[in-house]
């Protein structure tokens, strides 16, 4: 039993699937986290639930707000800051992008932000 929601839980899988990608493979994931690798490929396979303690985990080692993780806003592999994703993305990286949970369909604010020549 999980304290997070199935979307919730999914959005994290998300995560560590990119984190998979960007420091590849598990064992380097699981160094991070401070946990097994075995718990990493139990967590990405499905076999058991993500804690909101592993979620808050990958949420500060991709340095990016705990409720944007949950809530699908933290788009893997999309800069945090302006929400560009390279083409060059695994497809898992998108996997998400239909939930209805993800806020990308609106300009991110750009307040603030000049233009540097």
């Amino acid at each position: 039993m999980s304290d997070l929601d199935e979307r919730e839980q999914n959005h994290v899988r998300a995560a560590l699937h990119y984190l998979r990608f960007q420091l590849h493979g598990v064992k380097p994931v699981a160094k991070a986290l401070g946990t097994t690798p075995l718990t990493v490929i139990r967590v990405t396979g499905r076999y058991t639930g993500v804690s909101a303690s592993l979620a808050l985990r990958v949420a500060r080692l991709l340095d990016v707000p705990f409720d944007d993780l949950l809530l699908g806003r933290y788009q893997p592999g999309a800069c945090p800051k302006c929400g560009h994703k390279p083409s060059y993305m695994p497809v898992y990286a998108s996997d998400f992008t239909d939930d209805p949970t993800v806020v990308e369909s609106e300009p991110r604010p750009t307040d603030g932000l000049k233009l540097v020549r």
